[in-house]
């Protein structure tokens, strides 16, 4: 009793708006899982079929202006008072933006996303399947899906808030940061809508992804052990991950996520060096050298094609074509941008950028060189195994890879291990996100808070993997981002307002202390 108490005088109307709103759809997914089945493929197909060239517009116009803000008179500009310093070393602060973005992620798909495209659906049709033609524009599609585009969608959202909490003292929230133009309404019925949005967001696609996690880790141990992955296994999954998480959740963030964060570098570290080593290494480093290459030179080209005189969109449709991924980087933007910004305090915009742009972006492309590239490698001369195997469940691809190399049994657990840590870490940056979206921005949300979450988030997917309402579910979470596309727009706006106010402050007080001969007072300060 005491700790609803205590929940109820720390939380709003936007935490009990939200609860309400998600127990909404997840009846809506369990009473009428036909119909939401339906409604939610059927707005896909829409916005597939009419809508994908803003989303390839607008990642990359993110992109361009992120870059603008770096190397600008604005990448001096500190994300906090001039005189802060970075609250956490470089390689913690990259571990913990790493596994909050997609480390998850490439775990999923380094394997299987290559050896699709190269085996069964080469991009746009640019080549012809399992020759080295659908190989090479596999790497290069791969590390254009998950590269400067994917983190750039990040990076907006995380300088926005960043800036606007840390140098302005705003709340941590993402009406705060359209305050510029939203004036007082930011704090009105508006202001509480975008944050409802950003928290649905949030929890949706943070229940979906343990829900999918859950699937990998029972796919895992029924590809290595023999174990069965029926509902009975997963939901015992959900319930160990749960715990997991909702311990972390209880311990401040320089401890739990931080800690696991590292672990989880330095296992998933160990396994590719492994896979270099008994791999077919010189497949391996030819692939990462030319995927840099053909990523870099076809940049431009690939961040506009649209196959805009073919109706196919089969491919900007599929789970690893670009509009697919490109939708679940928006939808995953509020929840990882703001978490993002939270471990960012004290770093300049162009430390800021350049660190959450380039050193993701070489992270992902060597994973998806090291382990793509051996895995089709491997599946051209096993006939085709392992496309075979992702092409029935991405999921097993992984699994499935790793059965060709010594200590199979061995590395199947580290990947397991890999993959409950990157869960578990994640859900605890989520219970964060969440807490302090929830309860007005601040910057440490109770212990209460951040379990309440916790449990709504586990309950959901538990319920959708019961009901098999989880792809629909998906769905509805990528849906979720074209509206919040549009809120990025003007965040990027907002974002740039602020600054030029911030560096007009600074000529005029450039220019005081000219005229005076003493330092005046600092804005960032």
């Amino acid at each position: 009793m005491q700790g609803l108490r205590n929940l109820t005088s720390q939380v709003g109307t936007v935490f009990w708006i939200t609860l309400a709103l998600a127990l909404a759809f997840v009846l809506w997914g369990v009473l009428l899982t036909d119909n939401f089945d339906k409604v939610t493929r059927a707005a896909l197909e829409f916005v597939v079929a009419d809508l994908s060239w803003f989303y390839l517009i607008v990642t990359t116009l993110f992109l361009v202006f992120v870059l603008f803000l770096a190397f600008s008179r604005y990448g001096k500009i500190k994300l906090g008072k001039e005189d802060e310093e970075p609250e956490f070393g470089m390689f913690s602060w990259f571990a913990m933006l790493f596994q909050a973005g997609m480390g998850i992620g490439v775990i999923f798909w380094g394997v299987s996303e290559p050896v699709l495209h190269y085996a069964s659906q080469p991009p746009y049709g640019g080549a012809e399947p399992n020759t080295a033609a659908a190989a090479q524009l596999s790497m290069q599609y791969s590390f254009f899906h998950w590269g400067l585009h994917a983190w750039a969608i990040y990076a907006v959202v995380a300088l926005a808030v960043a800036f606007f909490n840390f140098r302005k003292d705003k709340p941590g929230l993402i009406s705060a940061v359209l305050s510029p133009l939203l004036g007082d309404r930011a704090n009105g019925p508006i202001g509480k809508a975008i944050d409802v949005l950003a928290i649905l967001a949030t929890l949706f696609g943070v229940a979906v992804s343990l829900g999918l996690g859950t699937l990998q880790i029972g796919a895992g141990l029924g590809e290595s052990l023999g174990i069965s992955n029926g509902i009975g296994p997963q939901l015992i999954i959900i319930g160990i991950t749960t715990i997991a998480f909702m311990l972390s959740a209880s311990t401040p963030i320089d401890k739990g996520v931080n800690y696991l964060s590292q672990a989880s570098i330095y296992m998933a570290a160990t396994l590719l060096l492994f896979i270099i080593l008994v791999g077919p290494t010189v497949v391996q480093l030819n692939a990462f050298t030319q995927g840099i290459g053909d990523y870099l030179g076809q940049l431009i080209p690939m961040s506009f094609t649209m196959n805009a005189f073919n109706q196919d969109t089969a491919f900007l449709s599929s789970p690893a074509g670009t509009l697919f991924l490109f939708a679940t980087w928006i939808a995953w933007a509020p929840y990882v941008g703001v978490f993002v910004a939270r471990v960012s305090r004290g770093r300049t915009i162009r430390e800021f950028v350049i660190g959450v742009l380039v050193a993701p972006s070489l992270a992902n492309a060597l994973w998806f060189a090291v382990f793509g590239g051996a895995a089709i490698d491997q599946d051209r001369q096993s006939g085709g195994t392992i496309s075979t195997a992702a092409q029935s469940d991405p999921a097993i691809g992984l699994f499935a890879f790793l059965q060709a190399y010594p200590l199979a049994l061995v590395t199947s657990m580290v990947a397991i291990l890999l993959i409950f840590i990157f869960f578990v870490a994640g859900a605890d940056a989520a219970t964060i996100v969440l807490g302090r979206m929830s309860a007005g921005g601040v910057l440490n949300p109770s212990r209460v808070i951040r379990l309440v979450w916790g449990a709504a988030m586990a309950a959901i997917a538990a319920i959708l993997l019961v009901v098999g309402g989880l792809e629909a579910l998906e769905r509805a979470s990528i849906l979720g981002g074209l509206p919040f596309a549009l809120i990025m727009i003007a965040m990027c706006w907002s974002l740039y307002r602020g600054l030029s106010q911030d560096a007009r402050e600074e000529d005029q007080q450039e220019e005081a202390e000219e005229a005076t001969g003493q330092p005046a007072a600092n804005p960032g300060k």
